[in-house]
């Protein structure tokens, strides 16, 4: 069993595409020659797909895209001169970022290492379910607790779908094993039905370097989704559509629009839905019919994201056509350049962070020597026959998941109350075994079973080492720091201090929101009612001006109080902000002055800045300082905001939760 907050964790199980021998694994045979070039041709395609879809991106929504077909590069025609080459984006940068990872680390590292790989090269340019994860990265959780959906209110959307091909490309036939490595890499952002699509895509991508029917395609990426699973019911509604308007792809497209955009449930209507654009996808192969040019029309016609689709079923195609199947036209758009190879052979890096540009035939390449390492590394072999290199490769593989003792929210342990808290693991083979490795429990807590339980007796931080076994002899040994706080005082205090009590919701309903607004709460009150996640859990101090501001939030006694240590806990944060720039504590003194705390330490350190990348959902800082008796105490900071292309900055912060508590032994440990 997989565990993250508690919750199990789906991996897929798939169905293979492939008849079982009753002799043994069943294999098929592809030359290295024509496996390397349908990877480039994949490769190759998804550039197309993704460059040919961006004019379209989020541009038919009520209705569908105009049939003017063909569509080409558009706009985007000049920009493929200026770049002489074609340049990055995300349906193609994290795929090269994750090659760099399959070289850095083998070719199938950890999510911890892929994590780090999001960490040093991700630094903006993201949105919605990758923007949370890779702000969980930098605040130091790592999959699959970045993509839980008690933490990443983003988990459903598409983000996972056009980033994860990559790990079916490597995977030739290998259905099964392509899918559950595709459903893996999709738990770093997503969730639940959010990463069906994904597994989904891998399957078929993984099939389609034997099988070039593009509906028998369909069918294997249902196969491989599991019992009960929404997409595949959606994947069958959208066939169902096809019989129904066999020769007017129009009225399916409206029939899919009206049931899963305009009638999905509100918490998920979002124009990025995961299972919502990949509706859009299966009617796009379906009418495409197996042709690259009308499959690639479509996929931008259906609208929503409509590049995404368009970049991979481009690279599904590509799979199944190679390099020499794709319209010359649209690899060598700009004759007068004299290109000699597509695209000049040029990938241009725009998008991240110390990746350098790279040649198209040489990505391809370096991802077919990822590929052959796969083969032969789950039961493949390299063969020659009449002179000729081939692969025969085990298609019955599966892909068995690293062990990882995932970092994500801390224990919330407070002196003199029980706690039962689930310890992580996720992939390997269970059972598995946490044992004490270095360091000293806090008087009172023992680990059995799985989980930390008991009554702390004493307030402090304690460093620890625990060491996760799995019944397979993998082994990880993780440090961490276990803070046992005092009573919360916020529970005595007579009032809530405040910089707006309540949230001005016409302004808030009038910006670009992006979280489920379920989970807003109007009235600063429920910031000491001990939730800090779910359903009414976040209060934005929104006002009636979106001009530059300070917070705070803060709690008055009637009575002393000897204080050392407050507990803010975020809650959503939206790409336009919803965060602090700085951060103080504040108490009065007996004149009735407000004074900074001596000796602060915020544990994490708060993130610089406004860039909303490293901005998390849902994350505790621990606000430790030099012991003081006061009668009121504050959080005080300037809040954040910034502008995105959908409207301008409003400046405001984000609280679920703030506590209160006498002093913490030991604090300085925090962040060492």
């Amino acid at each position: 069993m997989q565990r993250s907050l508690s919750t199990v964790l789906w991996i897929p199980v798939i169905l293979s595409a492939c008849v079982v021998s009753s002799e043994g694994p069943e294999f098929k045979k592809i030359s290295v020659e024509e496996y390397r070039d349908k990877v480039y041709g994949s490769w190759l395609a998804q550039c197309i797909g993704n460059i040919y879809g961006l004019p379209h991106e989020n541009r038919y929504i009520d209705e569908p895209g105009p049939e003017t077909f063909p569509y080409g590069y558009r706009r985007n025609l000049e920009a493929l001169k200026r770049t002489n080459g074609v340049f990055s984006d995300d349906d193609t940068d994290i795929e090269y970022m994750y090659l760099l990872a399959m070289e850095k680390h083998g070719p199938e590292p950890t999510l911890a290492q892929l994590a780090a790989m999001w960490r040093y090269h991700v630094r903006n340019r993201v949105w919605l379910a990758n923007r949370a994860a890779v702000a969980a990265i930098n605040h130091g959780f790592t999959p699959p607790v970045t993509g839980n959906k008690k933490l990443n209110p983003h988990w459903f959307q598409i983000d996972p779908q056009l980033i994860n091909e990559i790990w079916a490309v490597t995977a030739p036939g290998m259905v099964r094993y392509a899918a559950s490595k595709s459903g893996w890499a999709a738990r770093i952002m997503d969730d639940d039905w959010g990463i069906e699509p994904t597994v989904y895509y891998g399957a078929m991508y993984a099939a389609a370097f034997f099988e070039p029917d593009v509906y028998e395609l369909i069918d294997i990426g249902v196969a491989a989704l599991p019992e009960g699973s929404r997409f595949a019911r959606t994947v069958e509604d959208m066939k169902a559509l096809f019989r129904k308007y066999p020769d007017d792809w129009k009225p399916a497209r409206r029939d899919m629009a009206e049931k899963y955009y305009h009638r999905e449930p509100p918490e998920s209507k979002t124009i990025w839905n995961a299972n919502l654009n990949a509706a859009a996808g299966v009617l796009a192969q379906l009418y495409g019919g197996g042709d690259f040019r009308k499959t690639l029309d479509l996929s931008c016609a259906m609208g929503f994201d409509a590049d995404n689709q368009a970049a991979t079923l481009a690279g599904l195609l590509g799979v199944i056509l190679g390099s020499e199947g794709l319209p010359e036209d649209l690899l060598f758009p700009v004759p007068e350049l004299n290109w000699s190879q597509p695209f000049n052979d040029f990938y241009k890096n725009v998008s991240r962070y110390d990746m350098p540009d790279a040649g198209l035939k040489d990505i391809a390449n370096r991802v077919a020597e990822q590929g052959e390492r796969i083969v032969l590394g789950n039961g493949g072999r390299r063969i020659i026959e009449d002179g000729k290199e081939s692969y025969l490769v085990n298609t019955e593989a599966s892909f068995m998941l690293p062990l990882e003792f995932p970092a994500g929210p801390p224990p919330y342990i407070e002196i003199g109350q029980e706690i039962e808290h689930e310890l992580p693991a996720f992939g390997g083979q269970a059972p598995f075994r946490w044992t004490l490795r270095s360091g000293d429990l806090p008087e009172g807590l023992g680990i059995s079973d799985g989980k930390l339980t008991g009554v702390a007796s004493s307030t402090g931080v304690f460093p620890i080492t625990l060491k996760l076994s799995a019944s397979d002899r993998q082994e990880i040994s993780k440090r961490v720091k276990l803070v046992v706080r005092g009573p919360n005082l916020a529970r005595a205090a007579v009032s809530i201090l405040s910089s707006v009590r309540n949230t001005d919701t016409a302004r808030r309903d009038a910006m670009w929101l992006t979280v489920p607004r379920s989970l807003y709460a109007g009235e600063v009150e429920i910031i000491r009612d001990g939730k800090r996640l779910g359903d009414g859990s976040t209060f934005y101090s929104i006002e009636d001006h979106g001009s530059p501001k300070q917070d705070f939030f803060g709690f008055e006694w009637s009575q002393p109080q000897l204080v050392g240590l407050l507990a803010y806990h975020t809650g959503a944060v939206e790409e336009t902000g919803g965060w602090f720039t700085s951060l103080n504590v504040e108490h009065r003194d007996t004149d009735g002055n407000w004074k900074a705390a001596e000796g602060l330490l915020i544990s994490p350190p708060l993130p610089p800045g406004s860039l909303p990348f490293n901005k998390p959902h849902f994350v505790e800082y621990l606000l430790a300082f030099r012991p003081v008796t006061t009668t009121a105490v504050r959080i005080i900071g300037d809040a954040g905001g910034t502008a995105h292309w959908r409207s301008s900055p409003t400046y405001f912060t984000s609280i679920t939760e703030l506590s209160a508590h006498g002093p913490l032994p030991g604090y300085e440990l925090l962040n060492r």
